[in-house]
């Protein structure tokens, strides 16, 4: 079965390895020339530094705007697109897109493609040689020893203390990224236009308000995401509510496995299906099969590596957003009125 792609944000640094490593990435680098804040944006941020941000390791202090970032967050290169920046290394996460950007985002890269910096693991050797004057790392699960060894290469951002790994929430990870590249204003400006856009949703569809909603994948059975993860704030955000018991079954993590059995759990007014094709038999098993939900058909299936809508789903960033809510609310809509 395919490595479940929504899911491989968990073991994505898992094993730390040592400068100087060579880690295949998922895709062949591009060489394409790479493009930077330009003189006259770099002149612009000047007056907000040096800037602080504090995160889960520490704090890091940002002397000067920078120039060339590399990303070892999985979705921190979107919010630097958001912004007018193309970092000039990025980690590859899923999809066959260059550099890890999404349709959603490649108007924004002027013609320059981010060289990839590592797959299952961080290729520090690759980082090194792009020579980032900073790197981010907020949307991931990077640990102490990680950090340590990105550090001897660049300033580098941490995730943020008080969330799981790869739990940040898109809003809080826009702004950091624009407070890092003293484009802080600008950044709040964006999440206040999504959250618009948020807004304008619930008012549309109030059968939202209050209705049960999960997003779940097949994943060694049943894998259901929780309420410190980003699908589960993305339905929260629409005015759903996620389903009780939920959190007893994810913990302290983003996400965890149901067992087949306690599938009742699942018995929502509209669920998510991602990869549904990887299931091995029956989907959800034989007590989801009976349920309400599933006879009913209030399910949306998405396929998180060839759709778009599917990606931009695991993705939840400040530019993938505005497209899913387009493309997804819909959909969604449609499946709570079960098979017409």
């Amino acid at each position: 079965m395919r490595f479940f792609t929504a899911f491989l944000a968990s073991s994505l640094f898992a094993a730390a390895i040592m400068i100087g490593a060579c880690v295949a990435p998922v895709s062949t680098p591009v060489s394409t020339p790479v493009a930077t804040i330009t003189e006259t944006s770099a002149e612009t941020a000047s007056d907000a530094f040096p800037v602080t941000i504090e995160h889960k390791y520490g704090a890091t202090t940002i002397s000067s705007p920078p120039t060339r970032i590399v990303t070892v967050g999985l979705t921190d290169h979107d919010a630097l697109l958001a912004l007018d920046i193309v970092p000039v290394g990025t980690s590859e996460w899923f999809g066959d897109y260059p550099g890890s950007v999404w349709p959603w985002a490649q108007h924004k890269l002027n013609g320059a493609v981010p060289e990839a910096v590592g797959g299952d693991a961080i290729n520090f050797e690759k980082i090194a040689a792009l020579q980032p004057d900073l790197i981010l790392a907020l949307f991931s699960g990077i640990t102490q020893e990680e950090y340590d060894l990105l550090t001897q290469i660049a300033p580098t951002v941490a995730p943020p203390a008080g969330y799981v790994d790869y739990g940040i929430p898109w809003q809080e990870l826009t702004i950091t990224v624009g407070k890092a590249v003293g484009k802080q204003s600008e950044a709040e400006k964006l999440v206040a236009e999504v959250e618009a856009k948020f807004a304008q949703v619930r008012a549309e569809h109030p059968e939202f308000a209050g209705a049960t909603a999960v997003v779940a994948t097949p994943y060694q059975g049943i894998w259901v995401y929780g309420p410190q993860d980003v699908r589960g704030r993305f339905l929260t955000l629409l005015g759903f509510a996620l389903p009780k018991g939920l959190e007893e079954i994810t913990g302290a993590e983003f996400g965890g496995n149901l067992s087949m059995e306690r599938a009742d759990l699942l018995d929502v007014d509209v669920i998510i299906w991602l990869d549904a094709e990887d299931a091995e038999g029956a989907l959800g098993g034989p007590v989801y099969q009976n349920l309400p939900v599933h006879t009913e058909g209030r399910e949306v299936f998405l396929d998180s590596y060839n759709d778009p809508v599917g990606g931009a789903t695991s993705f939840v960033s400040v530019l993938s957003l505005p497209f899913l809510l387009d493309e997804l609310v819909p959909q969604l809509a449609t499946a709570m009125k079960g098979d017409q």
